[in-house]
């Protein structure tokens, strides 16, 4: 008797695999496009003052952004990058993680987006919080994600080239 047999077909081990295997890649091309956007996105609105947009608690402040000096007193005490003075590094991580996100939510230049984000991670990883391995894995992943496998249909990349072949 086969397993699916003894429950009469109402019970089939395989009905939930098939099932996830009709969600579309663009579908979790863009939860992974926006779930990766929103955690460097956050990380920047931490390290900015003057600007702040925040969906979920509803902060909007639409001034000249700048980096914030708490932020490149902790580039200089905590983070402490090589061959980049603490002021460099900060205004260059707080551009980009304002920046990329922004690209890579909406699917423009996602190679790059993706890119440059894995290596912000790597360094994160190898230099400031080498402990913190699941969740740089996890954002390694994600963006390996979208370098191999591209940003999905629901991207202003596909739909440019759709359009101007």
């Amino acid at each position: 008797m086969k397993s699916n047999q003894a429950f009469g077909y109402i019970f089939r081990p395989d009905a939930p695999l098939g099932l996830f295997s009709r969600i579309s890649h663009s579908i979790l091309a863009f939860l992974a496009r926006f779930s990766i956007a929103t955690a460097f996105w956050q990380s920047g609105q931490t390290k900015v003052q003057g600007f702040a947009i925040d969906l979920v608690s509803g902060e909007f402040s639409l001034g000249w952004p700048r980096v914030s000096d708490s932020v490149v007193a902790l580039f200089r005490e905590e983070y402490r990058l090589p061959l980049i003075s603490p002021e460099n590094a900060a205004t260059m991580v707080a551009f980009a993680e304002h920046t990329f996100p922004i690209l890579l939510l909406f699917g423009v230049a996602r190679r790059i987006s993706a890119l440059v984000l894995l290596v912000m991670t790597m360094t994160i990883q190898l230099f400031v919080y080498p402990d913190a391995y699941p969740t740089h894995g996890t954002w390694t992943a994600v963006l390996m994600f979208f370098l191999v496998h591209g940003p999905g249909r629901l991207s202003l990349d596909t739909w440019t080239a759709r359009r101007y072949p």
